[in-house]
């Protein structure tokens, strides 16, 4: 049998004393997959944890195409072809939109991604192309952050938060650039508070309760379950809010 694209195998992060994932496994062998939980569930650390950004102490198992991670930089699991949007965006304020682009667009040798295609992906940012990082709206600066992501010609897009602080109609937005990439074979490893944009993406969802995967559920069970959101994600249910 082939090895899943992500396998991740009883799993711990520690920070001192303190165990902020718990014996985490799930595999995801393609297309879309979103995790969701409140805040401080772990999902920020499991992130972290897949792309070996420090400083939680690991034990366990995360393999990506059958290659182990932990243990291994940051630059190196990149290379192997995971991207990644963390939390927050993490721009730089002094360069442009274009020499975010243009310094990671000689990375990866399919040249699938370019910064002309992140452009057509993303018109705004083409206008916005001599602007700082800093003179972006929310919106814009995520859009700026997935482009970077690309430019890295992953097979495996991990995305921390992508909606956090955006208005509505761009959270749409990028909800339908999400299933536009997915459609295209880019697997998708979202990490959501937002229930509705989780389950807008991906049919898969899997909870995170106190640092546990407490369920591997449906995007259809999810949301159509009030007794589900309540005990797992302390909201009211989609069906009730306004």
């Amino acid at each position: 049998m082939s090895e899943p694209l992500l396998a991740v195998a009883g799993l711990n992060a520690y920070y001192g004393r303190a165990r902020a994932l718990e014996d985490v496994s799930f595999e995801i062998a393609g297309g879309s997959t979103s995790i969701v939980g409140r805040n401080g569930m772990g999902k920020t650390t499991l992130c972290n944890a897949i792309v070996g950004v420090p400083p939680a102490r690991l034990t366990g198992s995360i393999r990506y195409h059958g290659r182990e991670l932990v243990g291994r930089p940051s630059y190196k699991i990149a290379k192997l072809g995971i991207g990644y949007v963390p939390q927050g965006r993490r721009l730089f304020p002094s360069l442009s939109v274009d020499e975010h682009l243009r310094m990671l667009s000689r990375r990866g040798t399919s040249k699938r991604w370019t910064p002309g295609r992140i452009y057509e992906l993303f018109p705004r940012l083409a206008e916005r192309k001599r602007n700082g990082g800093a003179q972006l709206s929310g919106g814009e600066q995520q859009m700026l952050a997935i482009g970077r992501a690309l430019l890295t010609n992953p097979s495996l897009l991990i995305m921390d938060e992508p909606s956090e602080g955006l208005a509505p109609m761009i959270i749409e937005q990028l909800i339908e650039t999400f299933r536009k990439l997915d459609s295209e074979g880019l697997a998708i490893l979202l990490i959501e508070q937002n229930l509705g944009m989780a389950t807008a993406i991906a049919e898969r969802q899997l909870v995170m309760v106190a640092g546990s995967i407490a369920a591997d559920t449906t995007a259809k069970e999810l949301s159509a379950s009030a007794d589900l959101q309540r005990r797992y994600l302390g909201v009211e249910p989609l069906a009730e809010q306004v």
